[in-house]
């Protein structure tokens, strides 16, 4: 059993070269400027076919959003997983000369509205965030796990978004790594990296529920604080259960509570 107690163990790379049951892995990067509608979402992935492990691939995505020009460049890149490399020992991750390691992330995707290259740096003091239990990370339910490498990371470098370069100056986000043999069919997700009154506060949660067969499972809600140095983890399996969770569109609603603490929100987007 890995102890998931420090960034290297959270972000070793768990896929397997050769095996045939499937697997996808994704080590995402996202930041959000602190007073204006700009934020950018960077990805490497694995992913491996059930039964196809000779078509596996390496990927690298990007998306960069600018609401205040209400345009989103999404760029995407596929290569052989023989030009990629991984490392069990932590964060260590190349995907066709795309690199990103323990705060340094550098590399470039394209797509039909121009490329997005990157050159960043991020930095953060704050432990690894659990979204779910820690038995769940070894054990085969769920199937996709997920968990921040670094919460409240603090982004800096350069962007450039077609023809426009974008100065990244203290943009705080997230690093974050997920995992396993299968999506979940129905979920939404959510992550606040620092609240207006607290901008050291963390929040992490997630409403899902996954398809056995030809029926469905109730919706689960996991919810994950840290505020003022405490993490508030409502995710056991039955707080999940007995959560309340609900999304349609751009609206989500939650709360969940425990003997010691509870919590409700409301999370929305405009389209």
């Amino acid at each position: 059993m890995v102890s998931l107690s420090t960034r290297q163990e959270c972000n070793a790379v768990r896929y397997r070269p050769g095996g045939g049951q499937g697997h996808y892995e994704s080590y995402f990067q996202r930041a959000n400027h602190p007073g204006r509608p700009l934020a950018f979402w960077i990805r490497y992935t694995i992913f491996s076919p059930r039964r196809q492990p000779n078509a596996a691939a390496g990927e690298l995505w990007a998306v960069y959003f600018d609401g205040e020009a209400k345009k989103i460049t999404a760029t995407r890149d596929v290569f052989p997983i023989e030009r990629c490399r991984f490392s069990p020992d932590g964060l260590d991750v190349n995907i066709a000369g795309a690199t990103l390691s323990d705060g340094v992330l550098a590399g470039s995707a394209s797509g039909p509205d121009g490329g997005i290259v990157w050159d960043l740096r991020f930095e953060g003091g704050q432990e690894p965030l659990l979204l779910l239990p820690r038995k769940f990370y070894d054990g085969s339910f769920p199937k996709a796990k997920s968990l921040v490498g670094t919460p409240n990371a603090h982004y800096s470098g350069r962007l450039l978004v077609g023809n426009q370069e974008v100065d990244v100056s203290d943009r705080m986000g997230s690093q974050n790594h997920n995992w396993g043999k299968r999506h979940t069919d129905h979920y939404a997700w959510g992550q606040v990296a620092g609240f207006d009154n607290n901008p050291d506060a963390f929040l992490e949660l997630s409403t899902a529920r996954v398809r056995i067969g030809p029926l469905w499972t109730p919706f689960f809600t996991l919810v994950v604080l840290r505020v003022e140095g405490q993490t508030y983890a409502f995710n056991g399996l039955w707080r999940a259960i007995l959560a309340r969770g609900h999304f349609k569109n751009f609206h989500w609603k939650f709360s969940t509570a425990d003997a010691n603490a509870s919590i409700e929100g409301h999370i929305e987007a405009t389209p």
